[in-house]
């Protein structure tokens, strides 16, 4: 299993911040990386979407909002940044967007 699969496990399972521990390491490494420095915004992105969940859980309602919006920024990046990984991007994106639903449903 690669990290995009552990992270979408992770997110499944509500494990939010170790949703973001987990896709840490790779995003520091593709950041220093020329070739693969875009392509680590995606991974940005997804960590900032999996800790906005977490803050949401913690009742920081405005943190999370605001670390929503960096998710939703980067998640633009997915469709436009060639990726092998696309699918995955694309597969974390939605199920980031299924668990915010559901806490906000809770909250009401």
């Amino acid at each position: 299993m690669n990290v995009l699969e552990e992270f979408i496990v992770i997110v499944q399972n509500e494990e939010f911040v170790e949703g973001h521990e987990v896709l840490e390491e790779l995003w520091r490494t593709w950041k220093n990386t020329q070739d693969l420095r875009e392509e680590s915004y995606i991974l940005k992105g997804l960590i900032n979407g999996s800790t906005a969940l977490a803050l949401m859980r913690l009742g920081r309602a405005e943190g999370a909002q605001k670390v929503w919006e960096t998710f939703e920024k980067y998640a633009l990046l997915i469709d436009t940044i060639p990726s092998t990984h696309t699918a995955l991007y694309k597969k974390a994106q939605s199920l980031l967007h299924v668990k915010r639903l559901a806490l906000l449903q809770e909250k009401e």
